[in-house]
């Protein structure tokens, strides 16, 4: 395994702990403790995730009953309940949880209004190892059977690709084994980008959506500051977290019925018989574990379920990502698009030429970079042997269901506040972003083309 074994992991916490860093809140004093200073200190305009999602007031000031969010109140005058509401296919019921805002000015409660991002980090090592260890639990309790049945479903896929003309694999391995120093990148992608290019999208996502946008509230009780980032808020960033742990979910659900033996797995030697022959027989080279391979941590151990090919996460993952970014809502100073005259009409005329508007600078950034992650992200899982082309349609499918249907984790709240109850911590809480008047017709029409429909 050799460098990898530490060089993802020593990325990885990197990463989360720069995000914190980067994320923190500047405007907040760590060792205010005293209520009076408290309020005398500037505070944090941070939003918890699903709060106030259905009441449609996304930029209006928080309600009576929601007044436990707010930084000022003494723990004392805290109501000591709050209400949640679960919803499912058009049901609806409110449930009472503990409201632990009155453990606000604890030790653990300070550190993590200070670092928010935390939080995030907390929810990704939850989703991701929640995931992992079940892969894991799949594993080892795989037997040859299950293995035999991988296989099969393996050739069932290329006999479906076969018929739908797009059994392109082998011909695309080939071609980049036809050039050795870009197999190597490559598999160095493949191995090696999934996990911490998803976190740092995640870190950046924060970022501009939330904390380039913290509004400072100062004792006058004005606002001092402006619309740097995107106007879409926290919510967007909740909705593509909640996404990934929704496609994790329902892939988990996916390869444990469905075990897939990926492309590679195919040219074992060791089996006998003819549709041992059938599988060696397509070619298949395993570049990654190979000896220019580049092997992660993750992807080669006895716990990593090596018969989960469909659906392709790291197309998923990728997918989201690039939609994502190409999507983004834009500052306002950030949309200005310019007009170009078309050529050879109207020389004579240009004021009656037919013109065609172009993106923004900072747009046609976004769409190039949101097309080429997932395109590399694609070709690295096909020439590397790793996923058929229909493992990673499964993966855009699992994405798309996981988009639409991603607020049905805010059901688990109700379960969050007991936990924080527990443990006498208050997690951040952040109230919507106030978006300038002139701008709220724009974030809200944003805000339903960027897919958080669940909340509407």
């Amino acid at each position: 395994m050799g460098f990898g074994a530490v060089l993802e992991p020593l990325v990885v916490v990197t990463l989360l702990f720069g995000g914190a860093w980067i994320n923190r809140a500047t405007e907040y004093t760590f060792s205010n403790r005293s209520t009076r200073r408290q309020e005398s200190a500037p505070t944090i305009k941070v939003l918890e995730d699903g709060e106030n999602s259905y009441e449609g007031d996304d930029i209006k000031p928080l309600s009576t009953k929601n007044r436990s969010l707010s930084p000022s109140l003494l723990p004392s005058q805290e109501n000591k309940w709050r209400q949640r509401q679960l919803r499912l296919l058009g049901w609806c019921k409110t449930v009472e949880t503990p409201n632990t805002a009155v453990f606000r000015n604890r030790l653990l409660s300070r550190l993590l209004h200070k670092f928010p991002f935390l939080v995030e980090a907390w929810y990704w090592a939850l989703i991701y190892w929640v995931y992992q260890l079940g892969r894991a639990f799949t594993a080892l309790t795989i037997v040859e059977g299950t293995v035999n049945i991988a296989r099969k479903h393996a050739l069932q896929v290329i006999a479906v690709e076969q018929r739908l003309h797009i059994f392109w694999e082998v011909p695309i391995q080939q071609f980049f084994m036809g050039a050795p120093a870009l197999m190597r990148y490559i598999n160095w992608l493949y191995s090696f980008i999934h996990i911490p290019g998803t976190i740092a999208f995640l870190i950046w996502l924060y970022y501009y959506t939330i904390t380039s946008n913290r509004l400072i509230r100062h004792r006058s009780g004005e606002v001092d500051g402006c619309l740097r980032g995107s106007p879409s808020g926290s919510w967007l960033y909740e909705a593509r977290r909640r996404t990934m742990a929704t496609c994790n979910l329902m892939a988990f659900v996916v390869f444990t019925l469905w075990p897939c033996m990926p492309p590679r797995l195919l040219s074992d030697k060791e089996v006998a018989g003819d549709i041992g022959d059938l599988a060696r027989s397509f070619g298949f080279v395993d570049t990654v574990h190979g000896a220019d391979g580049a092997v992660s941590v993750w992807t080669a151990n006895k716990f990593c379920n090596q018969w989960a090919a469909m659906p392709s996460l790291h197309f998923g993952y990728s997918l989201l990502v690039g939609v994502t970014i190409m999507t983004i809502p834009l500052a306002p100073q950030h949309r200005r698009s310019r007009s170009v005259q078309l050529p050879f009409f109207n020389n004579s005329h240009p004021r009656l030429a037919p013109h065609f508007k172009l993106p923004s600078t900072r747009r046609m950034l976004c769409l190039a970079i949101g097309f080429m992650y997932p395109l590399m992200i694609l070709i690295a899982i096909v020439s590397t042997a790793n996923h058929f082309i229909l493992d990673a349609v499964a993966g855009a499918a699992i994405c798309a269901v996981g988009w639409q249907v991603n607020g049905i984790l805010l059901n688990l709240l109700p379960i969050e506040d007991w936990f924080l109850w527990c443990l006498r911590m208050h997690k951040p809480t952040m109230e919507p972003l106030e978006v300038p008047e002139f701008d709220i017709a724009d974030y809200e029409g944003e805000k339903r083309r960027a897919g958080v429909l669940y909340q509407e």
